[in-house]
């Protein structure tokens, strides 16, 4: 079946999207410091134009500012990312400052779509049209008309029907299976992937001409573990709505479970991070989130092998200082910080810092 969502009052979908992702007050976070205080957590910076989309990383920054260019246009967008990046709630964020906002946005799932019946999932079929057909049906397209059709999944569609969708894309007309009426549309298409649609391409198992037709503007939707700045505040939310799904009452994080979900390599991004926050809170059977079910990440330091070839030992103890710090936040002592993850004490920290000439420029983001 085809995994479809139609928005049909927009307006109230803008106030749900604010319910659901706004991050409200209150949410602690433990400090980390041995006086057993806790502070309010930073709340949850928005981009007030996208009230559905948590971080202010400089990675989601970039995204931003991509999709104010191409919100208020009707040309095609290629959304690119890994699993679990949240290219469907970009895909909504689009749609809801376009000048199509009130109209409805239609979500196609390609992968779900069967071979024997796409023209039908898509463009409708008139009545006898088949066995079976017993009444007239409307197509996504035809349902998506004045509006926004996402095709997420679109690298998954196969070879001998992404011909078939070529020409609604190119034209933006069709006909009904059974029908002799050419049927034209006024739709935004939104297009989806995690898939390298290139080498797709080069591999023939994605058609060059369809490609070029999505390829208008693209978008490249940052993985997790480029945006650390927002793991706390997506944790934080995360902890939030399973509270209230479940009925636990944990009102806190601890700072260390942060440092340890910073240090993550998240290979299922934000879907699998939110995952694995609704699996702790289950866990748990206190009102601080003290301990996360983290799968081991053996794989996660391969890539940084040939960072330490042909580097002195020095060399190497202060990248892996400057790497900890970074990790850490930029915080030295107290729990969670970059002493204790390294096992020595503050003061023996900042001995060596100063000695391999560690600034805070090493460790810090430096603003543009």
């Amino acid at each position: 079946m085809i995994t479809e969502r139609i928005t049909s009052k927009p307006e109230a979908k803008m106030q749900n999207l604010n319910l659901q992702f706004d991050l409200p007050q209150g949410i602690l976070i433990d400090s980390g410091a041995n006086t057993g205080t806790n502070r309010p957590a930073r709340s949850s910076v928005f981009n007030n134009q996208y009230p559905g989309i948590i971080g202010n990383s400089t990675e989601m920054q970039k995204v931003y500012r991509l999709m104010n260019m191409v919100a208020p246009s009707n040309s095609t967008v290629l959304l690119l990312g890994e699993t679990g990046t949240g290219k469907e709630v970009i895909a909504r964020g689009v749609h809801l400052s376009s000048s199509r906002k009130n109209r409805p946005m239609v979500t196609v799932n390609c992968a779900a779509l069967p071979a024997n019946l796409i023209e039908s999932e898509l463009f409708g079929h008139e009545r006898g049209a088949f066995t079976g057909a017993m009444d007239r049906r409307i197509g996504k397209f035809e349902l998506a008309h004045q509006g926004t059709i996402f095709l997420d999944e679109i690298g998954e569609l196969p070879l001998e029907l992404q011909v078939k969708l070529l020409r609604a894309i190119q034209e933006r007309e069709f006909e009904r299976v059974g029908g002799k009426t050419t049927i034209k549309v006024d739709v935004r298409i939104i297009a989806a992937t995690n898939r390298d649609l290139e080498e797709e391409v080069d591999a023939h198992r994605f058609r060059a001409d369809l490609y070029y037709r999505l390829n208008v503007f693209p978008i490249c939707l940052p993985p997790l573990r480029e945006r650390q700045e927002d793991i706390a505040e997506l944790a934080n939310f995360f902890l939030l709505r399973y509270c209230k799904l479940t009925g636990k009452k944990i009102s806190f994080i601890s700072n260390k479970v942060l440092q340890q979900l910073k240090s993550y390599s998240w290979p299922g991004n934000v879907r699998q991070l939110e995952h694995l926050i609704e699996r702790s809170i289950l866990l748990s059977n206190d009102n601080v989130l003290r301990e996360v079910c983290l799968p081991n990440d053996t794989n996660k330091n391969i890539g940084d092998q040939d960072i330490f070839k042909n580097k002195t030992l020095i060399d190497v103890e202060r990248c892996h200082i400057i790497a900890v710090l970074k990790k850490c936040g930029g915080k030295i002592a107290g729990e969670g910080g970059a002493a204790e993850w390294l096992g020595v004490p503050p003061t023996t920290l900042h001995a060596k810092m100063k000695k391999l000439n560690i600034g805070k420029q090493d460790y810090f983001p430096q603003k543009a």
